[in-house]
């Protein structure tokens, strides 16, 4: 779904609606359904302690809000693959990251599929066509690979304590109200999307490309450790090159395929090796 919203989004890019703008679409449109379905159905699921909100805070801002926004502004100032490689660094950041703060227990087999994952990626998103760099532009990208990574310990962290709707319906509350402060409603392209073609777009990009999928990572986060589901998550622009061959007819090289077939191997490989996950679970789960 995530790979799908891509293509959705570039309609809407191209026909004038800024990145920040969708952003903050993607962010109000998933808390008011969210909101609204909770209310009327399980209230219940709304609560959570006043000592969780700062955490639900940080990772609905420096998580969600800012892996959108710094991919973006990556996007607008270097080549999409070079963005996206980087951006897909953000499963080996984790692993160093837990290994040396969290202690956690890390296979060698989930490094090897991980170095495999990222390998794949800079091939997808032909990567090594590089005319220049932009400096501001690279250090967005890796924004985007820090806020990414923060998305995925902290989704972790707080499956462990609410309900995946619970976690989300605040953390994406927090990064509507980081956007609404930040770039105010009263300034929003409402006209741009007065087209039921539009209109269903942005729609797809709520519900498709944002509330559906980022509901069902967090809920798999209950299950499998995050550099697992970090694995997973860089099946994005293997499928996303597969939705820009088919919606916008953008031909795949055969290092694509290659990359591709990559990633895929390390999905398959890291989900294989199920004797690692209890020991690869144990540190989060006695928090």
């Amino acid at each position: 779904m995530w790979s799908l919203n891509g293509s959705l989004a570039r309609y809407l890019l191209d026909d004038g609606v800024s990145a920040l703008r969708l952003s903050q679409l993607r962010s109000a449109g998933s808390w008011l359904i969210l909101a609204l379905a909770l209310l009327v159905t399980r209230r219940d699921l709304v609560r959570v302690e006043r000592r969780q909100l700062p955490a639900l805070a940080f990772l609905g801002i420096a998580g969600l809000a800012a892996v959108h926004a710094s991919y973006f502004v990556a996007i607008e100032r270097v080549q999409i693959g070079v963005a996206l490689t980087i951006q897909y660094l953000a499963p080996l950041v984790l692993l160093f990251w837990l290994r040396a703060v969290h202690g956690r227990r890390l296979s060698g087999g989930l490094w090897g599929a991980v170095v495999l994952s990222v390998a794949g990626c800079f091939l997808v998103v032909r990567a090594y066509e590089v005319d220049g760099l932009d400096a501001l532009g690279v250090a967005a990208a890796f924004g985007s690979t820090v806020s990414f990574a923060i998305y995925l310990v902290g989704s972790e962290r707080a499956g462990h304590r609410h309900e995946p709707v619970t976690t989300l319906l605040w953390a994406f509350g927090f990064a509507s109200l980081f956007w609404a402060l930040t770039t105010p409603w009263w300034s929003f392209p409402f006209a741009a999307f007065s087209s039921p073609r539009n209109a269903l777009l942005g729609l797809g990009v709520i519900v498709i490309g944002t509330l559906v999928p980022f509901t069902m990572m967090v809920s798999a986060l209950r299950h499998i450790p995050a550099p697992r589901a970090a694995v997973v998550s860089t099946l994005e622009p293997v499928l996303g090159a597969g939705f820009a061959y088919l919606l916008h007819g953008e031909a795949l090289a055969p290092p694509q395929l290659v990359g591709g077939a990559a990633v895929l191997v390390a999905v398959v490989w890291v989900q294989a090796r199920r004797g690692d996950l209890e020991a690869e679970l144990a540190p989060a789960r006695s928090r």
